[in-house]
């Protein structure tokens, strides 16, 4: 889960959508696509609503008649399927004239191939009786939103266009204009040039509320098509631990394999050539002792690098620094090893759990990584701090910035293994710096 700083903390340097525009939005509204697209989904709803409601209240009812005899379990589920192929509609028109893009709801699961299974997979699921839940409700609501919608649209635009107009009144019905009162002793026209005004003014402030009033009906619309006619919490919930998964899955596959590689480059190879050496050193140590002797010592040398490299591998799978002191000393140890100095502060009630730990010391060892290699900073700073249920690490450097979770980098592997844990990476790094990378952790503490 990568996001860009400016987006999720409203500190974004992109300029605000519309001041491009020489009218203002309220102005210019009732023009906007936008609003034709959202005006002409209320229209459709209507006789799309009749008819899933008609379907609805026509098959279950039957199907739940018939439940007395066989027939009633095919005819419900039959029921519940067609009120799925209506939201297959519903969603689909959704996303062409709302922008509201829902995921579909999950699929039927059946243990075996089979009409029966088929049919126990539709009554069973909740994601069917949720369509059938929005064909009742989507019908009492496409009524009012289409009066309501149809009613401001028409009186707007016909009082806002009647000085247009009004001349049909006594050219063709013999009064001066729209009668506005009228009982047996007097009437009132609409005919003086004031009167007209008026009348055109009342017609613009409806006209400019039209589309305000149909936004908020078509936000319903959408609320609905995303509450019923989506995947509910629960699946989309299990689809996103189950992507969580496959993710710490391929994270660990990769650890084991660079553990597997540096064993077998590094330290490996060092303890067979290590070994080879002794080797000749035993068979020269009868002949030349002098060469034996210069040969164990360069043994001697290899052992140590050999040492240092195994240290190193293991620091880089778990520090025992860390496990021994926390993460002030652990990402303190980090800091000193980075080619830039870094200022660390970490301010923590106490140690979370390791796990957690352990994810929030390779997050910033991997950010003064990258601020090593890349950054060309003069100086950093590390934050770490608890505020309410999160663990909070802050990483700054006055590099050039220009880092980017979306193009595939180091970044986008980190910001996956927090998302496999509920965290968030947060990156602000404009073209010329600084850089300003926020990750965000579940706190636990242990027992």
């Amino acid at each position: 889960m990568a996001t860009e700083y400016g987006q999720r903390y409203g500190r974004g340097h992109d300029r605000p959508a519309g001041t491009g525009h020489r009218l203002p939005a309220a102005l210019r509204a009732p023009f906007e696509a936008r609003t034709l697209r959202e005006f002409g989904h209320v229209l459709l709803s209507l006789p799309v609503s009749i008819v899933l409601f008609t379907w609805a209240v026509a098959m279950v009812p039957l199907g739940a008649g018939l439940l007395v005899t066989f027939l009633g379990i095919p005819v419900l589920a039959v029921a519940l399927a067609g009120c799925r192929g209506f939201g297959v509609l519903e969603r689909a028109r959704a996303r062409a004239l709302l922008g509201v893009d829902v995921a579909d709801p999950e699929p039927l699961r059946t243990a075996k191939p089979g009409a029966l299974a088929w049919m126990g997979a539709v009554l069973k699921s909740g994601s069917s009786w949720r369509h059938l839940l929005y064909a009742v409700v989507q019908f009492p609501w496409a009524v009012f939103a289409f009066s309501v919608a149809v009613s401001f649209w028409t009186v707007g635009w016909s009082l806002l266009s009647y000085p247009l107009w009004f001349w049909v009144f006594p050219a063709y019905a013999g009064t001066g204009g729209v009668q506005l009162y009228g009982d047996a002793h007097h009437s009132v026209y609409l005919d003086n040039p004031f009167e007209i005004a008026v009348t055109c003014l009342v017609g613009l402030l409806f006209t400019l509320a039209t589309p305000w009033l149909v936004r908020a009906l078509t936000t319903v619309d959408g609320l609905l098509v995303r509450g019923l006619l989506g995947p509910s919490r629960l699946s989309a919930r299990v689809v996103e631990l189950e992507s969580d998964r496959g993710v710490v899955v391929d994270a660990a596959a990769a650890d084991l394999r660079r553990i597997e590689r540096d064993l077998h480059d590094g330290a490996q190879a060092r303890l067979v050539g290590l070994a080879m050496d002794l080797g000749l050193a035993k068979e020269k140590l009868r002949e030349d002792p002098q060469a034996a002797a210069r040969m164990v010592d360069e043994a001697h040398g290899e052992v140590k690098t050999a040492l240092q490299e195994l240290r190193d591998l293991a620091r880089g799978i778990h520090p025992a620094v860390l496990t021994d002191r926390g993460l002030d000393a652990a990402l303190s140890a980090v800091a000193s090893r980075c080619t830039v100095p870094v200022r660390v502060e970490v301010d923590l009630p106490a140690r979370p759990v390791p796990a957690i730990e352990g994810i929030a010391y390779f997050t910033v060892s991997e950010l003064l990584q990258n601020i090593s290699k890349h950054s060309r900073a003069r100086s950093a700073s590390v934050d770490v701090w608890r505020a309410e249920d999160r663990l909070m690490l802050q990483v700054i450097d006055d590099g050039v910035g220009g880092a980017d979770v979306s193009r595939g980098s180091g970044l986008a592997g980190l910001a996956g293994r927090l998302d496999a844990v509920d965290g968030v990476l947060v990156v602000d790094s404009p073209a010329g710096g600084p850089t300003r990378v926020i990750a965000e952790l579940p706190w636990r503490t242990t027992a």
